[in-house]
């Protein structure tokens, strides 16, 4: 009987203590200040590997920013039509030609934030998914943004 009350709390510790801190790190998580677009530009990915943007040069971070045809309003409303339809994605902010979403992850309810900017002069959208803790993402930002590129391309040609 000892022995399978030890088990249980040694279980307890080493499940449960990790598990708690994740959820409290997600609870603390802020939204960063440096979200937006600044001369064209969004933010820079952090060193870690948990970010991914079309404005990243190195292989780590870097992705295709996607083509568009058309005018602004009617590529906006793209982006619009496909987040809304990702499940716990919402809206936080929208300019004339800038859109930042909030992506929280269902168990943990870890928080990324997504942002787009459609850049007119090279009729270019560039984006950012980022995670707002930890280091790794286990590849989650990198696929997110290629089935919103793949739904982006499907709405335009439908």
């Amino acid at each position: 009987m000892f022995q399978k009350k030890t088990l249980i709390r040694l279980l307890v510790i080493v499940i449960l203590v990790p598990l708690l801190g994740l959820i409290g790190l997600s609870l603390m998580s802020k939204r960063p200040a440096n979200l937006g677009v600044n001369e064209g530009q969004l933010a820079p990915c952090p060193t870690s590997p948990n970010c991914v943007s079309s404005q990243s040069n190195d292989s780590e971070h870097g992705m295709t920013p996607i083509k568009y045809q058309g005018d602004t309003a009617s590529n906006i409303q793209n982006i619009k039509s496909v987040m809304q339809a990702r499940p716990r994605t919402n809206l936080i902010t929208e300019r004339d030609n800038y859109l930042h979403f909030e992506a929280t992850s269902k168990i943990l309810r870890f928080v990324d934030d997504i942002e787009f900017y459609i850049d007119e002069e090279n009729q270019l959208i560039q984006f950012r998914s980022a995670s707002r803790v930890g280091r790794s993402d286990m590849g989650v930002n990198r696929k997110r943004m290629n089935e919103i590129q793949q739904a982006l391309n499907e709405n335009k040609n439908s």
